[in-house]
């Protein structure tokens, strides 16, 4: 593929503003480094690929998080279909990633509540815009989020005790 200047300064100005929130999107939806690494690439080259034409920051931004999230759900969907030996926790990564007992908490949360707090809570995202990015009734997303709060709020039970005294 041959790449003119103008597309790989384009995509490099991509790559530096919104790496880092790829990388995250995907490592909360996969708990796992080095698969959302791959996905982060991959993300990237479907973007240079496709050039989409977009409105706005705003609308380029939604573009990669939904590629990001469909991505990790087509990895997902192979995974449970093709089972393999379970790698054990890369602890780097969760010392890097979970800094503290309620981010943890989130990344033990199963996909579909991860995948919800973290747009809401890491990237600011409403509901509204949540549930188009995901393709699900905003009632789903408010009820997807009420459901994860809950178990946090279970699973954190006791935990900040001490602070409060």
């Amino acid at each position: 593929m041959q790449i003119t200047n103008d597309v790989g300064i384009y995509i490099s100005s991509v790559v530096e503003k919104y790496s880092d929130m790829v990388f995250r999107t995907a490592y909360h939806a996969l708990c796992d480094r080095h698969y959302a690494e791959d996905i982060t690439q991959e993300v990237f080259l479907k973007l240079m690929r496709l050039l989409p034409d977009f409105d706005s920051d705003e609308h380029e931004k939604a573009w990669l998080l939904k590629v990001t999230l469909n991505m990790c759900k087509t990895y997902n969907r192979k995974t449970y279909s093709h089972p393999t030996a379970e790698l054990t926790e890369n602890i780097v990564s969760r010392e890097r990633f979970g800094q503290g007992p309620v981010t943890e908490a989130v990344m033990e949360l199963p996909e579909k509540y991860r995948t919800v707090i973290y747009l809401h809570y890491f990237e600011g995202y409403k509901v509204a815009e949540i549930a188009e990015m995901l393709g699900k009734n905003p009632n789903t997303v408010s009820s997807l989020l009420m459901r994860a709060r809950e178990r946090l709020k279970n699973m954190l039970e006791g935990e900040f005790d001490d602070e409060n005294k």
